[in-house]
């Protein structure tokens, strides 16, 4: 679409229903013109192999695709397809003039109501999750079946979607994407089908391949008085048909990435329920691993766009660059057994950044000293306290109680069998040992990440977070100096030690301490 005719659609009186202003937003394929109450979507004259919406006779074929497809799972939203005329006034949506193009119109939903909003007001409970579990299973065990359909559960289609993935990403090395991260990630997914082919026949025996959605994420679910699902895959019957554990990966996935894996916990525990495919479990982290690696790849696609602004292009490739890093670490949490790791360094030092990115990157649970330290003083978390250097919340006492309630809770996840980090100082060799003693006792790994970074670049640091409110810490750099004066680093008695150099940037400290575990 010309950029004159895009700049005209977004007037308001291109619209044959009256609207206060007109919104754009972008994607890769799509251009969506949102008014007062609808949606226009007119899909950008693109080829990208897998898709091709580059003649108008195609972006007419996959519009009626789109609103046929989409009211299997959201039947009242999708009104139909409407045609973009020039007109004497200018392009429009309405009027008798030539066809420029063609959209897709849909009811405005209720933005407050997405489901990717909703996750980060953290406003989605257990109910919400179970809703959405039971429409999707729903909808699988009625999905559309056959011969035809199965083929795409095959080793072969599954190996094809795969490599055109690789190929495709291959422009986006060091840009978006780690070239070893890629090496690493094409290796497993080869190996894992050569060595489950078992698993892949069992789908399609069982009759799990099904005409599917192909693209159900947060920001194409809206919770209002029932569960709507929209804007399935239309362009191309290969990326929706597919085996359903492949179709809640994705979700399963994005609430990973938006660190909800509790809440993806009772979505599928929901799921398997009703549906009764306990057997989806052994394909899930292959297909959450397909899952995050084609969100990374259509997240880069946007860096190419010259319609997409500069500031977007630069959160798109942020977003990539985690997706990327997500399906990474999704393979490398297969060679992680069950293990207790603890940060141990100064404040400031980067204990918390590092202890999340790893937390985030090997799936495992992130407790916090400061939020336990606080949660038992029964403060809220975003309080800064001005209390001297050991007194008050810092007082021996809460120090005890503090590493106490961390130790507890650590077992807990042990006895679960899921590995854990805690963030904490560890500033004591006392403290550290019944960490160590904890390990032991359930014979799992026990991992100890130094942080190191010189002192400079620590009180730039302390001093940044004076006016943060979103930083729960309370060290300043005026009490820097006790700290590190009663400091007992780690000496060669205590294994296993990891150093991590926080001055570098987050993600280098990471694959570093990666590395020391060579899991890299």
């Amino acid at each position: 679409m010309e950029q004159w005719v895009i700049t005209e659609l977004q007037r308001s009186s291109a619209y044959p229903e009256p609207t206060g202003a007109v919104q754009l937003l972008q994607t890769h394929i799509s251009l969506l013109f949102v008014t007062d109450t609808f949606v226009y979507k007119v899909k950008k004259p693109v080829d990208f192999g897998f898709l091709d919406f580059t003649t108008l006779d195609r972006r007419r074929f996959y519009c009626d695709e789109e609103v046929r497809l989409n009211r299997r799972l959201c039947p009242d939203t999708y009104l139909g397809v409407v045609e973009v005329r020039e007109t004497a006034h200018g392009a429009a949506f309405y009027g008798e003039g030539r066809i420029i193009d063609y959209a897709v119109k849909m009811k405005r939903l209720p933005a407050e109501r997405m489901l990717d909003r909703l996750l980060r007001e953290n406003k989605v409970d257990a109910g919400d999750m179970r809703r959405i579990a039971l429409t999707i299973a729903e909808f699988h065990q009625n999905a559309e079946r056959g011969k035809e359909i199965d083929h795409f559960g095959s080793i072969e289609a599954i190996r094809l979607n795969w490599e055109e993935n690789f190929h495709q990403a291959l422009e986006f090395v060091t840009i978006s994407l780690a070239k070893q991260d890629l090496m690493v990630i094409r290796e497993w997914g080869n190996r894992f089908l050569a060595d489950h082919a078992d698993l892949f026949t069992d789908r399609v025996a069982g009759g799990f391949i099904r005409d599917c959605d192909g693209d159900i994420h947060p920001e194409n679910i809206c919770l209002t008085g029932q569960v709507c699902i929209f804007d399935c895959i239309e362009f191309n019957s290969r990326f929706r048909y597919g085996d359903t554990a492949a179709d809640i990966a994705f979700l399963l996935m994005e609430l990973d990435f938006n660190d909800r894996s509790l809440l993806a916990d009772i979505f599928l525990n929901a799921y398997t329920d009703a549906t009764g495919d306990q057997g989806s479990r052994r394909v899930l982290d292959f297909y959450k691993v397909y899952r995050a690696f084609v969100r990374g790849k259509v997240e880069s696609f946007k860096l190419s766009d010259p319609q997409i602004p500069a500031k977007e292009k630069e959160g798109a490739r942020g977003k990539a660059v985690r997706y990327f890093r997500l399906a990474r670490g999704y393979v490398l949490r297969q060679k992680l057994p069950p293990t207790l790791f603890i940060t141990c360094g100064l404040m400031g030092s980067g204990k918390s950044t590092l202890a999340r990115e790893l937390a985030f990157e090997l799936g495992m649970t992130r407790i916090s000293s400061d939020e336990v330290r606080k949660e038992i003083a029964n403060i809220p978390p975003d309080e800064h306290r001005g209390d001297d250097y050991g007194t008050g919340i810092y007082a021996r006492s809460f120090n005890e109680a503090t590493y106490g309630a961390l130790l507890a809770r650590s077992e807990k996840h042990l006895l679960e069998g899921r590995s854990i980090i805690v963030d904490a100082t560890f500033r004591k060799n006392s403290d550290r040992r019944k960490f160590r003693a904890l390990a032991a006792r359930h014979t799992v790994p026990f991992i100890i990440i130094r942080t190191d970074c010189p002192e400079r670049v620590i009180k730039q640091r302390l001093e940044e977070r004076i006016n943060n409110r979103e930083e729960i810490s309370d060290g300043r750099w005026e009490l820097f100096h006790r700290q590190r004066d009663e400091f007992e680093p780690p000496d060669g008695s205590e294994e296993k030690v990891i150093v991590a150099d926080c001055s570098l940037p987050i993600l280098d400290a990471v694959d570093g301490v990666l590395k020391g575990m060579e899991l890299l």
